[in-house]
């Protein structure tokens, strides 16, 4: 969420010349280092939890787990130096019974405060034990001080900057708040679930930063209280009418109108060489990004499908239409592997029908030989190269394109966005004020409340449909306990010829993590299938690829497994998308439970790509504790009981959240810090449906809307 870059007159860090400043305290460096330097920072700061200070609980009255305001006489105050140096005192409450209270650090003021026969009021989380009550570290407070008459705020803080002092300037910036309401009341009344005009936004901020004695404190602390809901609504209006800006100030943009020949052209010619033919959905996409092309204004297309939905020949249609219509395209992937594969594909595909006019694919990449890069450079500038297949490589300065019309960005969310936007300012100097039509790609399918939020201002096209032929495949849970019968399943399937992936999460060793490096899992499997033989009786041999091999090694190695040489190939995640060898039938993807949900899935896709039977093994170690923990264990679970892409990502996104889902520096979005996609589902709906009335019948108040919530980062809505 953007906060006003300048301070305002009543902030608490005002600006102005040193000499006329008052010197700043640690407290409110502290501030400033949480960019709490206004009031709409500061009332937009927040609880995490709230805490019930209104009442003493007697101890004989407490249960295990409570967080509870007790009181009491110290009985006894000492240091222990085992197991480990601790301040312990036992209290007594007017009832009789005692709690221990243990600090592991502690300050002279501590054993000042627990003198013995001292009373002393302490909060915390009360355990019962066969000793009786404890607490350990609990907030001290004074026996005579008056209690609140409400819940007590628990705010996000930093060093130096102690709770009073961030809640007693947090209720002064309260206090002068001045806020009207940008929401129109017709929106407002049917604002679900908060009860229509009751709540302005300044009472549902009072509410959050001084909960009155009778509100539902788990409303408050689960966000489903009123005043949460309105506050969410808020910030999810603000980002759907961002969202619809966007779209109708790119509909006035200007794009290249690109059409195929009549008869068709070069992708009718393309679709009559493919050596399958198109699914049903692929046939729907291609359809939908022809039309978008032959509008006068850029496309902003996004194309998801699920590991293996053929998302590629979309692209290579795509890129037919605008060559036939004499325009120029290029296709930016996130890796020279996956760039590679687009590659050797689309030549594959467009080389023997470009070669008759003279045109080409070109290849750009970063390690490049100068010469060969020059080559290319030159082939780009004067338009021989129909197509250009890179990776970031493609948006670097002295790449000149004579006129792009159609850019390409393959796992669009691994590119930031000032590179999204770059690839987009190449144009070229045939295109002067027009921008190149836009396709976006994901094999991460999108959840259907993300696409809603974060994917508002674009056309979202999905490939729901797998090639024929294509085989499920059948994954296994296993502890790497079993890792030796892993082994003998391998000697098993390169004795029938088929290959396989062996997946380490490191390349080297880690003492922290003690994960097997892909160095020492090479080893172990080149040891284990000595003297086994494939299919045609060669000896097995195993190939090693990861981050940190030169380019042409890793090509090299690639090559290899491709080719059948290597019967195993042991990698990190550099296989992770775009490797197609339809002869691998056996995944094992070692320490799983160490891997994102989606990346698993990707993984997974990398097996079952021809008609055989294939599998995924995922080892896991229990660790220390003898059991995973609750997240790696959802996402395993998700693993064996689906292979649908979109269940996947829906609970990836339910296990993540958005942030970590989309990566907030790769989206560009700036993430929801009050909304929660699956909790406020309905709020989504509700803004989308209002985003666009508001801009046709309250312009005036939609600006002052979207300026308050989001400011200056409307640019992320440009890429």
């Amino acid at each position: 969420m953007p906060r006003p870059a300048a301070a305002s007159p009543e902030s608490p860090c005002p600006a102005g010349p040193p000499a006329a400043r008052a010197p700043v305290s640690a407290a409110q460096r502290a501030l400033q280092r949480l960019g709490l330097t206004d009031d709409t920072a500061l009332v937009l700061h927040l609880p995490l939890r709230y805490e019930d200070l209104t009442r003493v609980t007697p101890l004989g009255q407490a249960r295990d787990g409570d967080e509870a305001l007790v009181e009491g006489v110290v009985l006894s105050c000492e240091v222990l130096a085992r197991p480990r140096r601790q301040l312990v005192a036992v209290v007594q409450g007017d009832d009789g019974a005692r709690v221990t209270l243990r600090f592991f650090t502690f300050y002279p003021t501590h054993r000042q405060r627990l003198a013995l026969g001292a009373r002393v009021r302490a909060h915390g989380e009360l355990r019962g034990g066969w000793a009786g009550w404890s607490m350990v570290h609990p907030r001290l407070l004074a026996p005579d001080a008056p209690l609140p008459t409400g819940l007590t705020p628990v705010y996000p803080t930093t060093a130096g900057l102690p709770q009073a002092y961030l809640r007693a300037t947090i209720q002064r910036a309260l206090a002068r708040l001045a806020w009207d309401d940008t929401v129109p009341a017709a929106a407002l009344a049917e604002l679900p679930g908060v009860h229509g005009r009751a709540w302005t936004l300044p009472q549902a901020l009072r509410v959050l930063h001084q909960p009155p004695p009778d509100v539902e404190r788990d409303a408050l602390q689960q966000r489903t209280h009123p005043a949460w809901r309105r506050l969410a609504a808020e910030e999810l209006l603000a980002q759907q009418l961002a969202q619809w800006q966007a779209r109708q100030q790119r509909a006035a943009l200007r794009a290249p109108v690109l059409r195929a020949a009549p008869d068709g052209g070069l992708p009718a010619r393309l679709q009559a060489a493919l050596p399958f033919a198109l699914t049903g959905a692929q046939r729907r996409v291609v359809a939908d990004i022809a039309a978008d092309l032959a509008r006068a204004h850029p496309m902003h297309r996004l194309l998801q499908g699920d590991v293996g939905s053929g998302k590629t020949v979309v692209a290579a249609l795509a890129a037919a239409t605008a060559i036939d219509a004499g325009w120029q395209c290029a296709l930016m992937a996130p890796t020279e592997i996956l760039a590679e594969q687009h590659f050797g594909k689309l030549v594959q595909w467009l080389e023997p029908l470009l070669q008759p006019s003279g045109r080409s694919v070109a290849w750009l990449t970063g390690a490049q030989p100068r010469a060969q890069r020059q080559a290319m450079l030159q082939a780009i500038a004067q338009g021989q190269a129909a197509l250009v297949v890179g990776t970031h490589a493609v948006i670097q300065q002295q790449v000149v394109f004579q006129r792009l019309g159609l850019a390409i960005v393959d796992e669009q969310h691994r590119f930031g966005v000032e590179q999204r936007l770059a690839l987009r300012g190449k144009a070229g100097a045939q295109a002067v004020g027009l921008e190149p039509h836009l396709l976006m790609m994901s094999a991460t399918p999108i959840p259907r409340t993300l696409a809603m939020t974060a994917f508002g201002d674009v056309d979202v096209s999905t490939l729901d449909e797998l090639p024929p032929g294509r085989t499920p495949v059948v994954t296994k849970l296993l502890a790497d306990t079993r890792r030796a019968q892993v082994i003998e399943r391998i000697r098993a399937q390169v004795a029938q010829g088929r290959q396989v992936y062996w997946v380490c999460p490191l390349v080297e060793e880690s003492e922290a993590l003690d994960l097997r490096a892909a160095t020492a899992t090479h080893a172990e499997l080149t040891a284990a299938l000595h003297g086994a033989l494939d299919a045609q009786g060669r000896p097995v041999r195993v190939g090693l690829l990861h981050a940190r091999l030169p380019t042409a090694e890793k090509k090299a190695v690639m090559a290899a497994f491709a080719r059948g040489e290597l019967a195993v190939l042991v990698a990190t995640t550099v296989i992770e998308v775009g490797v197609d060898v339809p002869n691998a039938t056996l995944m094992v993807v070692e320490h799983a439970e160490r891997f994102g949900l989606s990346q698993l899935h990707q993984l997974r896709g990398r097996v079952g790509r021809g008609s055989l039977a294939a599998a995924c093994v995922l080892l896991y170690s229990p660790g220390e504790a003898g059991r995973l923990g609750e997240a790696a264990r959802e996402r395993l679970r998700a693993m064996v009981e689906t292979h649908d892409g979109f269940e996947i990502a829906r609970r990836d996104l339910a296990i993540r959240g958005p942030g970590e889902f989309l990566g907030a520096r790769q989206s560009g979005l700036p993430m929801l810090r009050f909304a929660d996609l699956q909790r406020d589902a309905d709020l989504i709906e509700w803004a989308q449906r209002w985003a666009p009335w508001m801009w046709a019948h309250a312009p005036t108040q939609a600006q002052r809307h979207v300026q308050r919530w989001l400011g200056a980062k409307l640019d992320y809505l440009k890429a």
